[in-house]
């Protein structure tokens, strides 16, 4: 939410909740929210009981194209992506690393699992090897750091 208030020079109050799902079962009550991830909020918008105004990601959902990217809608630059990522330890041979990469790829390609993730209004996007992943994930944790600096954020 701050990013997105950072880029629409807008400033708001927060109002703490009690998480993702008290924020969806008070959207759905009738209390506008900014509320949680596409996965859990997807049921209640395709029932017509919650309006989505836009998704997260830089482009639309393909697993929900019906609704606008954040960016699309009226904000350029907005993207905040919530990824799944495959860890394992500091020193994890690079050959163990490369096989559980090709077996996340593969399993990602398999038409079923595509479907499920889709389903669930999620894009199955397997990074192009683990060192793009490293990648990836140090630029969001340095977009992030910058986010909660701007914001002026404390541990709470």
């Amino acid at each position: 939410m701050e990013l997105f208030l950072n880029l629409a020079g807008l400033r708001m109050v927060h109002v703490r909740c009690q998480g993702a799902a008290a924020a969806l079962v008070d959207v759905v009550g009738g209390v506008p929210r900014f509320a949680g991830n596409i996965l859990n909020a997807l049921p209640h918008v395709r029932s017509g009981k919650v309006r989505a105004y836009g998704v997260t990601s830089a482009r639309r959902s393909s697993g929900a194209p019906e609704i606008p990217a954040i960016a699309e809608a009226g904000l350029p630059g907005y993207e905040a992506l919530q990824s799944i990522g495959l860890l394992a330890p500091a020193g994890t041979p690079r050959a163990i690393v490369a096989q559980l990469h090709a077996a996340v790829v593969r399993a990602l390609q398999d038409p079923e699992i595509r479907k499920r993730f889709l389903n669930d209004g999620a894009q199955p996007t397997p990074s192009g090897s683990p060192e793009a992943f490293g990648a990836f994930m140090r630029a969001e944790a340095k977009k992030w750091a910058k986010v909660v600096r701007d914001a002026g954020l404390r541990p709470e």
